[in-house]
């Protein structure tokens, strides 16, 4: 069992973004608005793909709000 979590990974992925209005409450800096892509993979075969949007923080890339 302990093996199976170095088999499975997920990578997000910005897809486009723009600037949004507000700060990033932890760092101060601004925000965007970005499309992210997340993608599982089992064995470095891809086998889950979504897309949703979300803010994030254009300095220090922490996740402020989700969409999906």
């Amino acid at each position: 069992m302990v093996c199976f979590c170095f088999l499975v990974d997920q990578k997000r992925k910005i897809k486009a973004s723009k600037p949004a209005a507000g700060t990033c409450s932890r760092c101060g800096r601004g925000a965007k608005v970005a499309d992210m892509k997340t993608s599982t993979r089992f064995c470095l075969i891809p086998f889950y793909c979504r897309s949703w949007r979300a803010i994030v923080c254009s300095f220090c890339g922490s996740v402020l709000k989700t969409y999906r």
